[in-house]
């Protein structure tokens, strides 16, 4: 079991003054079984209304907008979780199971690809073949090892709205890409795959009370009777130190702060600082 205590921090300034800004955020850890939210609180600077609500994919959405001349706009999500590593039920499904109708139907969105998830030639009969010599669950992982070898952590080649496909061919890309490739291939071979939005402490040896400098963090999660959550960036299991924010198709509908401005903006320093207090 972790306590970690989160503040994620966007400030924007713009190049002159801004009358209107209108945005969404995303920021909220979501009550989970594993996951228990013991605080939590966005802050906007300035902000003029804010209102909040649950989205179609069950994330919590912060409205606000700004209405009053500005050349700054801060937005911090502080948060204070509680997680448990809960170990996964080991009654898995196979691909029989896994293919009948009902659950083809119940999980249909989490089984189609968009332009954004959809997988190469490549990739595609990689995860064919995985899927004919494996289990479902061993197939997966499968998938998530060759990513995990094949493509290079390598921050601001790729953008959040990057094709998969891009990231395989160029063999590099940051979490999402990973998290992206990871959906479309699963899904080319049958196995429910959706993304999820959060945060990972980076630093499993963190003394308690040690500030460490983390992320804003993507992964995956698979349905083989059970949703399973893989991170295939660093290659493990999703754990203790991982802290789960929305979950949706792709990046596209979780996004962590989106929003239009009556202006345009001169610099945005976004940074993620993480506590364990437990």
């Amino acid at each position: 079991m972790s306590r970690l205590r989160i503040e994620h921090k966007t400030a924007f300034t713009y190049e002159s003054e801004v009358v209107s800004s209108y945005n969404e955020a995303r920021l909220t850890p979501a009550w989970l079984p594993r996951q228990r939210v013991l605080d939590s609180r966005i802050e906007v600077t300035p902000v003029t209304w804010r209102q909040t609500y649950r989205d179609y994919w069950e994330s919590d959405v912060t409205v606000f907008e700004v209405l009053q001349p500005h050349q700054s706009l801060t937005v911090k999500g502080l948060s204070l979780v509680e997680v448990n590593s809960i170990p996964p039920k080991e009654d898995r499904m196979d691909w029989e199971a896994l293919t009948g109708p009902r659950f083809q139907d119940l999980l249909c969105e989490y089984l189609t690809n968009t332009p954004t998830t959809e997988p190469t030639e490549e990739l595609l009969a990689f995860a064919q073949e995985m899927a004919a010599k494996n289990t479902p669950d061993a197939a997966a992982r499968a998938i998530c090892d060759r990513l995990h070898g094949e493509i290079s952590y390598v921050p601001g080649v790729t953008s959040v709205h990057t094709p998969a496909a891009d990231a395989w061919e160029g063999r590099s890309g940051v979490c999402q890409d990973f998290a992206h490739l990871a959906i479309g291939a699963l899904r080319a071979v049958g196995i429910p795959a959706r993304y999820v939005s959060g945060y990972l402490h980076p630093k499993r040896d963190a003394e308690i009370g040690e500030k460490v400098r983390g992320e804003s963090h993507a992964w995956v999660e698979w349905w083989t009777g059970d949703w399973f959550g893989f991170d295939p960036t660093n290659d493990r299991e999703v754990g203790d130190h991982h802290v789960v924010v929305a979950r949706g198709r792709e990046y596209g509908d979780v996004p962590p702060l989106t929003g239009v401005v009556a202006g345009s903006t001169k610099t945005l320093n976004v940074t993620v600082d993480i506590t364990q207090e437990a």
